[in-house]
């Protein structure tokens, strides 16, 4: 089994890349139409090298106003082209909006990881079991989802 998800390392836990490169076109496909997938929207940033705008499912977490996106499986291409870009563009329910993101440091990814994605998951029926089984993170140890796991806050372009 490969260790790396779009050419990137990938994380402790993540999927094989078969099952992301066979999910990921039916998740883009019903978000694109519309279809409500829980907290899940698209992100479309430029690509760093190609220039092309990119476009892939994330979960957009909303919390007391503010908006973040997060990489489960570490360094992903989508990743790197959001900290080369700076903005993007994210899609929910078919209503687009340009964003400015901004990448959390260490520390910062701790306190998400605790008081806000915690928290949310807590809250929905399966939230802790989702993101322990699916996306192999343990909300219960914050210091070390946030290790390797990139998190961007998203601010609206005004």
């Amino acid at each position: 089994m490969s260790d790396r998800i779009g050419g990137a390392a990938r994380a402790p836990g993540a999927p094989p890349r078969w099952v992301i490169s066979f999910f990921n076109p039916i998740v883009k496909f019903l978000l694109a139409a519309g279809v409500p997938m829980g907290p899940n929207g698209l992100i479309t940033v430029r690509g760093r090298k190609s220039g092309l705008p990119r476009t892939t499912p994330v979960a957009i977490i909303e919390f007391s106003g503010r908006r973040w996106v997060w990489a489960p499986w570490g360094e992903v291409q989508w990743v790197r082209n959001l900290r080369a870009a700076g903005r993007a563009t994210i899609t929910v329910r078919r209503r687009e909006e340009e964003v400015r993101a901004t990448e959390l440091d260490l520390t910062q990814r701790v306190e998400f990881f605790r008081g806000v994605l915690s928290p949310l998951a807590r809250g929905v029926p399966f939230g802790v079991w989702f993101i322990r089984t699916v996306d192999g993170v343990d909300l219960d140890r914050p210091s070390e989802a946030a290790e390797g796991r990139r998190v961007f806050e998203l601010h609206p372009l005004r």
